[in-house]
Protein backbone atom coordinates (compact mmCIF):
# COMPACT_ATOMS: atom_id res chain seq x y z
CA UNK A 1 0.00 0.00 0.00
CA UNK A 2 1.08 3.49 -0.70
CA UNK A 3 1.77 5.63 2.36
CA UNK A 4 -0.27 8.82 2.53
CA UNK A 5 1.98 11.89 2.39
CA UNK A 6 -0.58 14.67 2.86
CA UNK A 7 1.04 17.88 4.03
CA UNK A 8 0.93 18.75 7.73
CA UNK A 9 -1.57 21.50 8.63
CA UNK A 10 -0.05 24.98 8.63
CA UNK A 11 -0.02 27.04 11.82
CA UNK A 12 -2.29 30.04 11.73
CA UNK A 13 -0.31 33.22 12.45
CA UNK A 14 -1.93 35.62 14.83
CA UNK A 15 -2.03 39.30 13.91
CA UNK A 16 0.42 40.33 16.64
CA UNK A 17 1.08 43.74 15.19
CA UNK A 18 -2.58 44.69 15.19
CA UNK A 19 -3.00 43.56 18.78
CA UNK A 20 0.12 45.46 19.78
CA UNK A 21 -1.11 48.60 18.06
CA UNK A 22 -4.45 48.20 19.82
CA UNK A 23 -2.76 48.05 23.24
CA UNK A 24 -0.69 51.13 22.50
CA UNK A 25 -3.78 53.02 21.35
CA UNK A 26 -5.68 52.10 24.53
CA UNK A 27 -2.69 53.10 26.65
CA UNK A 28 -2.58 56.60 25.12
CA UNK A 29 -6.35 56.91 25.45
CA UNK A 30 -6.11 56.11 29.17
CA UNK A 31 -3.17 58.47 29.53
CA UNK A 32 -5.15 61.27 27.84
CA UNK A 33 -8.09 60.67 30.18
CA UNK A 34 -5.77 60.70 33.19
CA UNK A 35 -4.13 63.96 32.11
CA UNK A 36 -7.57 65.48 31.49
CA UNK A 37 -8.67 64.50 35.00
CA UNK A 38 -5.48 65.96 36.49
CA UNK A 39 -6.00 69.16 34.51
CA UNK A 40 -9.64 69.41 35.61
CA UNK A 41 -8.60 68.80 39.21
CA UNK A 42 -6.02 71.57 39.03
CA UNK A 43 -8.62 74.00 37.68
CA UNK A 44 -11.10 73.02 40.38
CA UNK A 45 -8.52 73.49 43.17
CA UNK A 46 -7.42 76.82 41.68
CA UNK A 47 -10.96 78.21 41.75
CA UNK A 48 -11.47 76.79 45.23
CA UNK A 49 -8.45 78.76 46.40
CA UNK A 50 -9.84 81.92 44.81
CA UNK A 51 -13.28 81.26 46.33
CA UNK A 52 -11.79 80.90 49.82
CA UNK A 53 -10.54 84.49 49.57
CA UNK A 54 -13.62 86.06 47.95
CA UNK A 55 -16.03 84.30 50.33
CA UNK A 56 -14.30 85.66 53.43
CA UNK A 57 -12.74 82.37 54.57
CA UNK A 58 -9.39 84.15 54.96
CA UNK A 59 -8.39 87.33 56.79
CA UNK A 60 -7.69 89.08 53.47
CA UNK A 61 -9.73 90.77 50.77
CA UNK A 62 -9.20 90.19 47.02
CA UNK A 63 -6.73 92.60 45.42
CA UNK A 64 -7.88 95.20 42.91
CA UNK A 65 -6.53 95.16 39.36
CA UNK A 66 -4.83 98.42 38.37
CA UNK A 67 -4.87 100.13 35.00
CA UNK A 68 -2.02 98.79 32.86
CA UNK A 69 -1.55 99.49 29.14
CA UNK A 70 0.71 96.54 28.37
CA UNK A 71 2.66 96.20 25.11
CA UNK A 72 3.95 93.01 23.45
CA UNK A 73 7.69 92.47 23.14
CA UNK A 74 9.63 90.84 20.31
CA UNK A 75 10.56 87.55 22.02
CA UNK A 76 8.50 85.98 24.76
CA UNK A 77 6.44 87.91 27.31
CA UNK A 78 7.73 90.57 29.70
CA UNK A 79 6.09 90.73 33.13
CA UNK A 80 6.68 93.56 35.62
CA UNK A 81 7.01 92.35 39.23
CA UNK A 82 6.54 94.89 42.02
CA UNK A 83 6.62 94.49 45.79
CA UNK A 84 4.55 97.02 47.74
CA UNK A 85 4.91 97.90 51.42
CA UNK A 86 1.17 98.61 51.72
CA UNK A 87 -1.77 96.23 51.50
CA UNK A 88 -2.96 96.28 47.89
CA UNK A 89 -6.60 96.44 48.95
CA UNK A 90 -6.00 99.47 51.18
CA UNK A 91 -5.73 101.84 48.23
CA UNK A 92 -2.93 103.70 50.00
CA UNK A 93 -1.43 106.67 48.17
CA UNK A 94 1.72 106.34 50.29
CA UNK A 95 2.76 102.92 48.97
CA UNK A 96 6.43 102.33 48.11
CA UNK A 97 8.34 99.57 46.40
CA UNK A 98 11.87 98.21 46.80
CA UNK A 99 11.28 95.24 44.49
CA UNK A 100 11.33 96.18 40.80
CA UNK A 101 11.86 93.28 38.41
CA UNK A 102 11.01 92.31 34.85
CA UNK A 103 10.62 88.61 34.05
CA UNK A 104 10.65 87.29 30.50
CA UNK A 105 9.03 83.88 29.81
CA UNK A 106 8.05 81.94 26.69
CA UNK A 107 11.13 83.09 24.77
CA UNK A 108 12.93 81.16 22.03
CA UNK A 109 15.75 80.22 24.44
CA UNK A 110 13.30 78.41 26.71
CA UNK A 111 14.71 80.14 29.79
CA UNK A 112 13.21 82.33 32.47
CA UNK A 113 15.02 85.67 32.24
CA UNK A 114 14.93 87.96 35.24
CA UNK A 115 16.17 91.55 35.51
CA UNK A 116 16.29 93.45 38.80
CA UNK A 117 16.40 97.23 38.77
CA UNK A 118 17.92 99.06 41.72
CA UNK A 119 15.35 101.42 43.21
CA UNK A 120 17.74 104.39 43.61
CA UNK A 121 18.63 104.51 39.90
CA UNK A 122 18.09 108.08 38.68
CA UNK A 123 15.65 108.10 35.76
CA UNK A 124 13.48 110.41 33.72
CA UNK A 125 9.84 109.94 34.70
CA UNK A 126 7.34 111.04 32.02
CA UNK A 127 5.46 114.22 32.98
CA UNK A 128 7.29 114.35 36.32
CA UNK A 129 10.98 114.99 35.60
CA UNK A 130 12.26 118.40 34.58
CA UNK A 131 12.67 118.21 30.80
CA UNK A 132 15.08 115.44 29.80
CA UNK A 133 16.81 115.33 33.19
CA UNK A 134 17.50 112.13 35.10
CA UNK A 135 16.34 113.67 38.35
CA UNK A 136 14.00 111.10 39.95
CA UNK A 137 14.67 107.77 41.66
CA UNK A 138 13.11 104.80 39.90
CA UNK A 139 10.87 103.75 42.81
CA UNK A 140 9.39 107.27 42.91
CA UNK A 141 7.50 106.37 39.72
CA UNK A 142 5.50 103.79 41.66
CA UNK A 143 4.73 106.14 44.55
CA UNK A 144 3.63 109.01 42.30
CA UNK A 145 1.55 106.64 40.18
CA UNK A 146 -0.22 105.28 43.26
CA UNK A 147 -1.13 108.83 44.25
CA UNK A 148 -2.75 109.28 40.84
CA UNK A 149 -5.73 106.95 41.34
CA UNK A 150 -3.57 103.87 42.01
CA UNK A 151 -1.63 103.77 38.74
CA UNK A 152 1.75 102.86 40.22
CA UNK A 153 2.31 99.85 37.97
CA UNK A 154 1.38 101.81 34.83
CA UNK A 155 3.70 104.75 35.59
CA UNK A 156 6.49 102.28 36.36
CA UNK A 157 5.85 100.62 32.97
CA UNK A 158 6.07 104.00 31.21
CA UNK A 159 9.26 104.88 33.11
CA UNK A 160 11.02 101.61 32.21
CA UNK A 161 10.01 102.12 28.58
CA UNK A 162 11.21 105.73 28.62
CA UNK A 163 14.63 104.89 30.09
CA UNK A 164 15.38 101.29 29.05
CA UNK A 165 13.17 100.91 25.97
CA UNK A 166 11.45 97.88 27.52
CA UNK A 167 8.00 96.82 26.34
CA UNK A 168 6.07 95.14 29.15
CA UNK A 169 2.81 93.26 28.65
CA UNK A 170 1.70 92.29 32.16
CA UNK A 171 2.28 93.23 35.77
CA UNK A 172 2.18 91.40 39.10
CA UNK A 173 2.09 93.41 42.32
CA UNK A 174 2.18 91.80 45.74
CA UNK A 175 2.45 93.39 49.18
CA UNK A 176 4.63 92.08 51.98
CA UNK A 177 1.93 90.37 54.03
CA UNK A 178 0.47 88.65 50.97
CA UNK A 179 3.95 87.44 49.98
CA UNK A 180 4.48 85.82 53.36
CA UNK A 181 0.98 84.32 53.31
CA UNK A 182 1.55 82.98 49.79
CA UNK A 183 4.84 81.32 50.69
CA UNK A 184 3.35 79.64 53.77
CA UNK A 185 0.35 78.45 51.76
CA UNK A 186 2.36 77.02 48.89
CA UNK A 187 5.31 75.77 50.97
CA UNK A 188 3.99 74.63 54.37
CA UNK A 189 7.40 73.11 55.16
CA UNK A 190 9.25 76.25 54.15
CA UNK A 191 11.46 77.17 51.21
CA UNK A 192 14.96 75.75 51.05
CA UNK A 193 17.54 78.48 50.54
CA UNK A 194 21.25 79.08 51.14
CA UNK A 195 21.32 82.34 53.11
CA UNK A 196 24.16 84.64 52.13
CA UNK A 197 25.23 88.05 53.42
CA UNK A 198 28.07 90.33 52.43
CA UNK A 199 30.48 91.69 55.02
CA UNK A 200 29.31 94.12 57.69
CA UNK A 201 31.83 96.89 58.47
CA UNK A 202 34.35 94.81 56.54
CA UNK A 203 33.90 91.71 58.71
CA UNK A 204 32.55 88.30 57.67
CA UNK A 205 29.40 87.28 59.54
CA UNK A 206 27.85 83.95 60.53
CA UNK A 207 24.45 85.42 61.36
CA UNK A 208 22.62 88.72 61.01
CA UNK A 209 19.93 90.55 62.97
CA UNK A 210 17.40 91.57 60.32
CA UNK A 211 14.44 93.92 60.82
CA UNK A 212 11.13 92.11 61.18
CA UNK A 213 9.04 93.89 58.54
CA UNK A 214 5.63 92.51 59.47
CA UNK A 215 4.51 91.51 62.93
CA UNK A 216 2.31 88.43 62.87
CA UNK A 217 2.43 84.76 63.81
CA UNK A 218 5.26 83.67 66.08
CA UNK A 219 7.69 86.38 64.97
CA UNK A 220 6.38 89.65 66.40
CA UNK A 221 9.72 90.95 67.67
CA UNK A 222 11.46 93.96 66.12
CA UNK A 223 14.40 91.89 64.84
CA UNK A 224 15.01 88.31 63.78
CA UNK A 225 18.30 86.38 63.69
CA UNK A 226 19.06 84.65 60.38
CA UNK A 227 22.12 82.40 60.18
CA UNK A 228 24.30 82.06 57.10
CA UNK A 229 23.93 78.75 55.23
CA UNK A 230 21.34 76.28 53.97
CA UNK A 231 18.01 76.25 55.78
CA UNK A 232 14.26 76.31 55.32
CA UNK A 233 12.51 79.64 55.70
CA UNK A 234 8.83 80.36 56.24
CA UNK A 235 7.18 83.28 54.48
CA UNK A 236 8.00 85.96 57.01
CA UNK A 237 11.65 84.90 57.38
CA UNK A 238 12.04 84.75 53.61
CA UNK A 239 10.61 88.28 53.33
CA UNK A 240 12.92 89.62 56.04
CA UNK A 241 15.89 87.96 54.34
CA UNK A 242 14.99 89.40 50.93
CA UNK A 243 14.52 92.94 52.27
CA UNK A 244 17.68 93.18 54.41
CA UNK A 245 20.09 95.85 53.14
CA UNK A 246 22.37 96.71 56.05
CA UNK A 247 25.43 94.76 55.00
CA UNK A 248 28.27 96.43 53.10
CA UNK A 249 26.60 95.87 49.73
CA UNK A 250 23.46 97.82 50.80
CA UNK A 251 20.76 97.94 48.10
CA UNK A 252 22.83 95.87 45.67
CA UNK A 253 22.94 93.00 48.20
CA UNK A 254 19.21 93.27 48.76
CA UNK A 255 18.62 93.04 45.01
CA UNK A 256 20.81 89.91 44.86
CA UNK A 257 18.84 88.28 47.68
CA UNK A 258 15.54 89.12 46.02
CA UNK A 259 16.70 87.40 42.84
CA UNK A 260 17.82 84.40 44.89
CA UNK A 261 14.42 84.18 46.59
CA UNK A 262 12.50 84.39 43.29
CA UNK A 263 14.74 81.72 41.76
CA UNK A 264 14.21 79.42 44.75
CA UNK A 265 10.44 79.84 44.60
CA UNK A 266 10.31 79.12 40.86
CA UNK A 267 12.52 76.02 41.07
CA UNK A 268 10.77 74.50 44.10
CA UNK A 269 7.21 75.12 42.92
CA UNK A 270 7.90 72.57 40.16
CA UNK A 271 7.47 69.74 42.70
CA UNK A 272 4.85 67.42 41.09
CA UNK A 273 3.30 66.69 44.51
CA UNK A 274 2.02 70.27 44.49
CA UNK A 275 -0.24 69.74 41.45
CA UNK A 276 -3.43 69.87 43.53
CA UNK A 277 -2.50 71.57 46.80
CA UNK A 278 -0.32 73.91 44.76
CA UNK A 279 -3.23 74.79 42.48
CA UNK A 280 -5.38 75.75 45.47
CA UNK A 281 -2.54 77.81 46.90
CA UNK A 282 -1.95 79.53 43.57
CA UNK A 283 -5.68 80.31 43.33
CA UNK A 284 -5.53 81.91 46.77
CA UNK A 285 -2.39 83.84 45.86
CA UNK A 286 -3.93 84.92 42.56
CA UNK A 287 -6.92 86.43 44.38
CA UNK A 288 -4.59 88.31 46.76
CA UNK A 289 -2.32 89.60 43.98
CA UNK A 290 -2.96 92.66 41.85
CA UNK A 291 -2.31 91.56 38.27
CA UNK A 292 -3.72 91.82 34.76
CA UNK A 293 -2.67 88.25 33.87
CA UNK A 294 -5.78 86.17 33.16
CA UNK A 295 -6.09 82.69 34.64
CA UNK A 296 -6.04 80.89 31.22
CA UNK A 297 -2.82 82.73 30.36
CA UNK A 298 -1.36 82.01 33.80
CA UNK A 299 -2.12 78.32 33.33
CA UNK A 300 -0.76 78.20 29.78
CA UNK A 301 2.44 80.13 30.42
CA UNK A 302 2.97 78.67 33.88
CA UNK A 303 2.75 75.05 32.77
CA UNK A 304 4.91 75.59 29.69
CA UNK A 305 7.52 77.40 31.78
CA UNK A 306 7.58 74.71 34.46
CA UNK A 307 7.64 71.76 32.06
CA UNK A 308 9.94 73.14 29.39
CA UNK A 309 12.03 75.61 31.37
CA UNK A 310 15.79 75.50 30.81
CA UNK A 311 16.85 77.36 33.91
CA UNK A 312 16.91 80.96 35.05
CA UNK A 313 19.17 83.71 33.75
CA UNK A 314 19.29 86.94 35.72
CA UNK A 315 21.13 90.25 35.84
CA UNK A 316 21.00 93.37 37.99
CA UNK A 317 20.77 96.86 36.54
CA UNK A 318 23.18 98.40 37.27
CA UNK A 319 25.87 95.87 38.15
CA UNK A 320 27.87 96.33 41.34
CA UNK A 321 29.70 99.68 41.37
CA UNK A 322 28.81 100.52 37.75
CA UNK A 323 27.35 103.91 38.57
CA UNK A 324 28.14 107.46 39.61
CA UNK A 325 26.70 108.99 42.78
CA UNK A 326 24.41 111.90 41.97
CA UNK A 327 21.57 113.80 43.61
CA UNK A 328 17.92 113.81 42.61
CA UNK A 329 15.86 116.99 42.34
CA UNK A 330 15.00 116.79 46.05
CA UNK A 331 18.62 116.56 47.18
CA UNK A 332 18.51 112.80 47.86
CA UNK A 333 21.51 110.66 46.88
CA UNK A 334 20.89 108.38 43.91
CA UNK A 335 22.93 106.54 41.27
CA UNK A 336 23.41 107.64 37.67
CA UNK A 337 24.07 104.97 35.04
CA UNK A 338 24.91 104.58 31.34
CA UNK A 339 21.45 103.90 29.89
CA UNK A 340 22.71 103.13 26.39
CA UNK A 341 24.97 100.42 27.81
CA UNK A 342 22.18 98.75 29.75
CA UNK A 343 19.73 99.01 26.89
CA UNK A 344 22.28 97.00 24.93
CA UNK A 345 22.58 94.41 27.72
CA UNK A 346 18.82 94.01 27.87
CA UNK A 347 18.71 93.56 24.10
CA UNK A 348 21.47 90.91 24.28
CA UNK A 349 19.55 89.11 27.03
CA UNK A 350 16.46 89.07 24.77
CA UNK A 351 14.13 91.37 26.71
CA UNK A 352 13.95 94.12 24.07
Amino acid sequence: DEVSTSPAPKKVKRPKKKRKKGRIKRFFQLLAILLLLVFAGMIYMFYKGMSDVSSGKTNYSPAVTEEFNGVDTADGTNILILGSDQRITQGSSDARTDTIMVMNIGNKDGKIKLVSFMRDTLVNIPNVSYGDSYDQKLNVAFNIGEQDNNQGAELMRQTLKNNFDLDIKYYVMVDFETFAEAVDTLFPNGVEINAKFHTINGEEVSSVEVPNDIGFGDQSTAYQTIKVGKQRMNGQTLLNYARFRSDDSADFGRTERQQQVISALISQVKDPTKLFTGSAAIGKIYALTSTNISYPLLLKEGLSTMIGGKGIEHITVPSQGDWVDEYDMYGGLGILIDFEKYQGQLADLGLR
